[in-house]
């Protein structure tokens, strides 16, 4: 029973010895650390160029599908006028 507890003191002891070096070392757990958060944010980068994709696509889609959308984006973008319309441009300030 003896030899048990001394066993079981002497690796107790070695796993703290193990986790306080982890701790420490710079390749240790601080490293780990430091790569979660860089995986953990390099996945929130991937969530938000997934949902801008997303967007993207549904536009493409609307422009290639939607003659009012395409005239839209014309008019927006390019800044296209029909024949005969006045345009006013408002700038708040």
């Amino acid at each position: 029973m003896m030899a048990r507890r001394k066993f079981l003191v002497v690796a107790v002891g070695v796993a703290m010895a193990l986790s306080l070096f982890s701790v420490a070392d710079g390749k240790g757990f601080r490293r780990y650390l430091s790569l979660r958060q860089d995986v953990d944010a390099v996945t929130e980068r991937n969530r938000v160029l997934a949902a801008q994709n997303e967007a993207l696509r549904l536009e493409i889609e609307a422009l290639r599908k939607d003659p009012a959308a395409l005239e839209r984006a014309v008019r927006e973008e390019l800044g296209y006028v029909k024949p005969g319309e006045i345009v006013f441009h408002l700038e708040s300030q």
